[in-house]
This record gives C-alpha cells, sequence and structure tokens, in this order.
C-alpha cells in the first residue's frame, strides 16, 4: 500500500515595504522614476480629497538649454511624441561614383522633463500648484534661475504653493529661509508652503531622518477647507510599487552618503531587517 505524498510549494515571501520609518535615502538615486510616480499618486490622493469644482492634474514642462543666451527656456508641450528605434537618423543611400563626406553626428544635450501637480478651478484658473524638487532644480545654477523665475510667476498669479524637498543634495532651496529655522529642528528634507492669504508668512515643515513623513494641509480657495497630503504614504507607495525591494543594493551606502550618526543608524536598521 502506497503512502500518499503531499508536495507543499515553498512561497517566496517578498518584503516590499520600505524598511525606514519615513524618508527612503535610497530612493534619491532613482530619483526621476519615484518624482514621476509621485506626481500620479499625490494626484490621485488630492482628487478624492477636492470639494465640487476643483480638479487636481499633472502638467509638464520642457526646460531646454539655450546656447544663445546661457540659459534655459520652457516650453509645455501640447503632444508628447515618443518613437523607439535608433535615435540618430542616418543620411539616406546615395548611388554615386563621387564619394560623399562623413559627418560629425552632433547630439543636443536632452531637455529635461519637469512635472507638477496643479489644483485648477473651473475656468482653468490655477488655485494651487505642488512643486516636487529634483536634483536638477538643486544643483545646476540655471535650473534653480529657472525655477525661481516660476515660482514668482506662482506668486504673481495669485496662487497657492506647496514645495516639497526630498532631496539631501544640492543647495537649499524651498522658500522658507533656513537661516530662521532653529538649529534643532532643520532636517535633510523639509516642506515649505506660501498662502495667498498670508503672502508674507512662509510655513515650514522639517522632516528629520528618523522619523515619518508628516501629513501636509494643501491650500485651495478661501472658503475652502485644506486638503491633506500624507507625504509617507505616498512614499511607501512609490517604494511598494516600484518594486524597490528589488532594485536597491542596501550593501552599499546611500548617494549622497549619510552622516556618520546616521549611517550608523542606518546600518541597525538594515541590519534588523536582514537587509545586510
Amino acid at each position: 500500500m502506497m503512502t500518499g505524498i503531499r508536495l507543499e510549494c515553498m512561497a517566496t515571501i517578498v518584503n516590499d515595504q520600505n524598511p525606514f520609518p519615513g524618508m527612503n535615502p535610497y530612493l534619491e538615486q532613482h530619483w526621476r522614476d519615484v518624482h514621476t510616480t509621485l506626481m500620479v499618486y499625490m494626484r490621485d490622493q488630492l482628487q478624492a480629497q477636492l470639494p465640487e469644482g476643483l480638479w487636481a492634474s499633472v502638467e509638464e514642462e520642457v526646460t531646454v538649454d539655450d546656447e544663445e543666451s546661457s540659459s534655459a527656456r520652457r516650453f509645455r508641450p501640447d503632444v508628447h511624441v515618443a518613437q523607439a528605434g535608433d535615435t540618430v537618423p542616418r543620411p539616406a543611400a546615395v548611388t554615386t561614383d563621387l564619394a560623399v563626406a562623413e559627418p560629425l553626428v552632433l547630439l543636443d544635450p536632452e531637455p529635461y522633463m519637469e512635472r507638477h501637480v496643479q489644483i485648477v478651478e473651473g475656468g482653468g484658473r490655477v488655485v494651487t500648484a505642488i512643486e516636487v524638487l529634483s536634483p536638477t532644480n538643486k544643483i545646476a545654477l540655471e535650473r534653480r534661475l529657472v525655477y525661481s523665475e516660476k515660482r514668482r510667476a506662482y506668486r504673481d498669479g495669485g496662487v497657492n504653493l506647496v514645495e516639497i524637498d526630498l532631496i539631501r543634495d544640492g543647495t537649499y532651496l524651498v522658500l522658507a529661509p533656513e537661516s530662521l529655522i532653529p538649529a534643532a529642528r532643520r532636517a535633510p528634507y523639509i516642506v515649505s508652503i506660501r498662502r495667498v492669504m498670508q503672502p508674507t508668512v512662509k510655513f515650514a515643515y522639517p522632516c528629520p531622518l528618523r522619523q515619518p513623513l508628516p501629513r501636509i494641509p494643501v491650500p485651495l480657495r478661501p472658503q475652502d477647507t485644506d486638503a491633506v497630503l500624507d507625504l509617507q504614504e505616498l512614499i511607501n507607495l512609490c517604494y511598494a510599487r516600484g518594486r524597490y525591494h528589488a532594485r536597491v543594493d542596501y550593501r552599499a551606502e546611500p548617494e549622497p552618503p549619510l552622516p556618520a550618526p546616521d549611517a550608523a543608524w542606518a546600518d541597525e536598521l538594515l541590519r534588523a531587517a536582514r537587509l545586510r
């Protein structure tokens, strides 16, 4: 008599949860992907809260260097078209006995696509803009100047502004003056808010590495209650859906490196999670 044999399939347990309690510094190395998905998740989180007559959308602009003026120009494309395949066009074949000179193939620098979330009311008026800073905003001087110009346009247009800086590298850029933030409250990440109804006041929300990211208010029209962005939920969603548990090498140090005390804390955290 044969004894029945039960075969068990061992399922692989995938831990796709962000191992950090707050911002994951390793995501900064994948910021273009994180930034793009963060915009969409942010729009969706806001959409469910907005009162009738308002909606959130993801807007994009192309920034290209202007060689003649040594500056950058911004364009808002009506349609974005991409084509797969060879990006360098080849001259058409010429049937002739004459020798044809070989050209130098010169590629212009790749334009930088900048995205932001805006909240709009009927008629197309922008009520609030939400900017998530990128390394290009904070590192390159010409990009900082372009961003400052864009920020002035928000102010002159009577648009509320929410600035979210989750990048440690580069120059301090948000509106809330760093010099006015007490030293004990300064943090590697920060959110700054300017409300149309309080133009001379800047609100700052420092975000320490070792703490969960805050829920921040998003100002709307004067008659509306603020919407709320749960930044920690958004970052955790980016981490899980982007499958960063499989893409990040936690044995290496993040870029830029963490200060020594934070590096020791992160090492202990990652070892406890069996990621090192």
